[in-house]
Parts: structure tokens; C-alpha cells; sequence
């Protein structure tokens, strides 16, 4: 075998990885050097991503499309499992409400306002002055506004073969474009709010230390042992995607199998949302090593819920920069116009919508659940985070706690999207019978938040 540069294909991936760790490295050093970029609180993985972006249009340097595509495609899926296999703090949760499932309902009902919104756009220029525009690419507004790159790339990439030329490019741009609205719009109303004294001043939150347990739990398996602890999270991240994989392959199998047509339609959307079954096995692995612990066949707890932190923001990072690295601008030539009005739309009615369920919701902390859920369902709920502790450094509110809670009842509640998604492309008729569907299912969702209250037990 040839191991020098000559071997593009041995060589190739190390050097797009490199410049995807060199791209961090300098996005890190111009956020904390740069006061300007400081003050925007944009998170650097997107920074790093526009820096490769901008390099690459200038000719410095070359960037593999296809890999890209398949970082963004296995992060979004790697980093929900890692998330979903941390044991639940019950110390943090809170049990005696129902903010979970609203925050899960919050976090669904904000994607089907961006989706109603979306192909309302869509059509109107698709009647009139655009008659060639894709009609359900409106739905890609809440793909990269309230899920990020990750199903901006993927969903994009499925309208592409049903006939929208640069699905993919339109889909990660306004998911970049998400994140600018919320660092930039954020800040701008975070100072806002400050300067009305509806929130108090900045605290700078880079010298707090968290006590050791949170690092390391007192029934874990060791730090270090005949194999390192990072590897055995590796280990379980990787094989339950193995799973994932082998569960949508065995899905989409048994389908086409029944029958071809139907294959077709739901196949990609399977494997284009895999994240949500790979979500699935993890909490089911999760669920089997707590009851094999509580039997006494597993003596230790083998998940850290660190190290599996670090482990789902490093494959959200690569997903971040190689996705926005990979947008073609040359694809959005024609879609200029839904782009702009979608964003901007996008932007003002997430933050309406949120202004109101976020006070039914959260009475004791309106203005950190409702900054940090501005941040997610523009953003990722990194840049949901970012925003809070500028208002909460410590995460002394249970704001940060709806936003993995929510996310987790939002996998459950968000279902129906998967189905609004797979309809919409097949004709104009079907566009305007999802937003009919999404609309009732809004209302649905409206009702779990204003009305929904855990019953309260009566003394005998």
C-alpha cells in the first residue's frame, strides 16, 4: 500500500478533518481576542464554519463536498445518542408539574409556526412571482431554524431528488442564518431588556468551578481501568448506531418488501431522521443497564454523563462547521428572495410565538426560558445556552434543564412532523393540506400548554 501523499483517498480525510480543527482553533482565538466577535456571543463552531466558507470561495483552500455532507449526516445522529444515553440527574428534574412535556410542546409548536409560516411563503411566490419554486421548501424553514444543520442537510437533500435544485445549500443557509438571528438578534435583545431593567446585568461566568461530582458520580466505573473511561462512552455511542443503522435498514426493507410506492416516500425520510430511532436505542440501552444495575448483574455505572457531553458537543461542533463549510451560495442564485422573507419571517414570528407560551409556562423565570428557547428554535440549544448565562451565568433556573427535558418529549411530540415532511412535496394540493394538518395539530399543542395541569392529590 502507498502511504504517501500520492494515496488522495489514505490522506484525503485527515486533511479536511485538519482543516476543520484549524478552523476551531482560530474561531476560539478571534472569540476571545476580538471584542466585537466576544460581544456577538456566535458560537465557534459557526464562526469556524463561515471562516472555511470564506476561505474556500477565496481559493486558499479545498474543501471536500461529499465528506461534508457525511459529517453533518453521522454528527446530528452520534451526538443525540450520546445525549440521550446520559442517566437522568433526578436531583434537577422537575416531577411535580408537567414543564417537561410543555417545554416538549413549546419546543414542536415553534417548528409547526416556522413551518406553517414557511410554505405559506413558498406558495404565495410560487402563485405569483416565482412559478418554479419548490412549494414544500418552506419546510425547511423549521428544519434548519428549529433542528439545525443536521435536518437542514438531510431533508434538503431529499427535496433535491424530488426535484428542487439546490435543496440542500437553500436548507443549510437558512440554518446559518438561524444562528446569526440568534446571536445577533439575541444580544440585541438581551440589551434591550437590560436597558428596560427587565433583566439584570451581565456576570462573566468563566472562573465558576463545579464541585467533583460533576465530573464523576460515586458509583461509576473508574476514572481509568484495563480501558479508559472515554472509550467505553466511544464504545456505546458507536454501537448503538451500529443498531440504529441495522434497525432503519431492516425498516425500510420490511416496507419496500409490503410495498414499493410506499418505500419510496417514507425510505429517505427513515433514514434521513435516523437520529430519532438512534435517540430510541439509546434510551432503551440506558433504561437496560439502570434495571441490570438495580438487579445486581451490572455492578457499576458505565455512562458518565460528562464525558458524553463532550462527546455530543464534539460531533455537533463538526456537524456545525462542516455543514455551513459546505453550502454552495451559487445554488441559492433564484431563491434569494423566499431566503430572505423566510428568515426574516422566521425570526420575528419565533420570537411572537415564544413571548406568549414561554409566560404561561415559565411564570418564575419568563425571561431565561424565554431567551434560551429563542436561542434553540433559532439556533441549537448551544446557542440557547450561550444566550441564558448571560442572563443566568450560574443556571441557578430550571431553564437550561427544559431545554434537554423539552428536546426529549419533543422527539415524541415532534413525530407528526416526519409525516408533514414526506407529504408536502407530492403536489400543491398536499401543501395546503399540511398546513390544514399542521394547523389543527398546532391548536392541539396550544391546548397542552395553556390548559394541561397535573392533578393534585387529594388527602383521604
Amino acid at each position: 500500500m502507498d502511504y504517501s501523499a500520492a494515496n488522495a483517498g489514505l490522506w484525503n480525510i485527515i486533511i479536511q478533518l485538519g482543516l476543520i480543527a484549524g478552523s476551531i482553533l482560530l474561531a476560539n482565538f478571534l472569540r476571545q481576542k476580538v471584542p466585537f466577535i466576544k460581544k456577538s456571543l456566535m458560537p465557534v463552531a459557526v464562526l469556524a464554519g463561515f471562516i472555511l466558507l470564506a476561505a474556500r470561495y477565496a481559493g486558499l483552500i479545498t474543501i471536500n463536498g461529499s465528506l461534508m455532507e457525511i459529517l453533518v449526516y453521522h454528527g446530528i445522529a452520534l451526538g443525540f445518542i450520546a445525549m440521550s444515553l446520559r442517566v437522568p440527574d433526578i436531583k434537577s428534574t422537575p416531577s411535580e408539574d408537567l414543564t417537561g412535556l410543555k417545554s416538549g410542546a413549546i419546543i414542536v409548536s415553534s417548528y409547526l409556526v416556522q413551518g406553517i409560516a414557511g410554505l405559506l411563503i413558498t406558495l404565495t411566490l410560487g402563485y405569483t412571482l416565482m412559478p418554479d419554486l419548490f412549494k414544500a421548501a418552506g419546510l425547511l424553514l423549521p428544519m434548519g431554524f428549529g433542528q439545525g444543520p443536521g435536518q437542514a442537510n438531510n431533508i434538503g437533500s431529499t427535496y433535491e431528488g424530488l426535484g428542487f435544485d439546490g435543496g440542500r445549500s437553500f436548507g443549510l443557509a437558512i440554518a446559518a442564518a438561524g444562528y446569526l438571528v440568534a446571536c445577533i438578534v439575541g444580544v440585541i435583545i438581551l440589551n434591550i431588556l437590560m436597558r428596560k431593567g427587565k433583566i439584570g446585568d451581565r456576570k462573566a461566568a468563566e472562573d465558576e468551578h463545579p464541585p467533583v461530582d460533576f465530573f464523576q458520580e460515586k458509583d461509576e466505573i473508574p476514572i481509568s481501568d484495563s480501558i479508559d473511561k472515554l472509550s467505553i462512552q466511544l464504545a456505546m455511542v458507536i454501537l448503538v448506531y451500529l443498531l440504529t443503522y441495522l434497525a432503519s435498514w431492516g425498516i425500510t426493507s420490511g416496507i419496500a418488501a409490503v410495498s414499493s410506492g410506499l418505500a419510496g416516500t417514507v425510505n429517505s425520510l427513515i433514514w434521513g431522521f435516523n437520529f430519532i430511532i438512534g435517540s430510541a436505542l439509546a434510551i432503551l440501552l440506558r433504561v437496560l443497564l439502570e434495571k441490570g444495575k438495580k438487579a445486581g448483574i451490572i455492578v457499576r455505572r458505565y455512562q458518565n454523563n460528562y464525558l458524553l457531553n463532550r462527546i455530543s458537543g464534539f460531533f455537533f461542533d463538526i456537524m456545525i462547521v462542516a455543514g455551513i463549510a459546505s453550502i454552495y451560495i451559487e445554488d441559492l442564485v433564484g431563491l434569494w428572495l423566499p431566503f430572505v422573507i423566510m428568515v426574516i419571517a422566521g425570526g420575528i414570528l419565533t420570537w411572537i410565538h415564544l413571548s406568549i407560551v414561554c409566560r404561561k409556562v415559565y411564570p418564575g423565570y419568563y425571561y431565561e426560558g424565554l431567551v434560551s428557547m429563542y436561542g434553540m428554535m433559532t439556533g441549537t440549544i448551544s446557542s440557547g445556552v450561550l444566550l441564558l448565562r448571560e442572563i443566568d451565568p450560574s443556571l441557578s433556573t430550571p431553564a437550561a434543564n427544559n431545554l434537554i427535558t423539552g428536546s426529549s418529549f419533543g422527539i415524541i411530540l415532534g413525530a407528526p412532523v416526519l409525516v408533514f415532511v414526506g407529504l408536502a412535496p407530492r403536489s400543491d394540493i398536499m401543501c395546503w393540506a399540511v398546513i390544514g394538518l399542521v394547523t389543527i395539530y398546532l391548536a392541539a399543542l396550544y391546548l397542552l400548554i395553556f390548559k394541561a395541569s397535573k392533578r393534585k392529590k387529594t388527602q383521604a
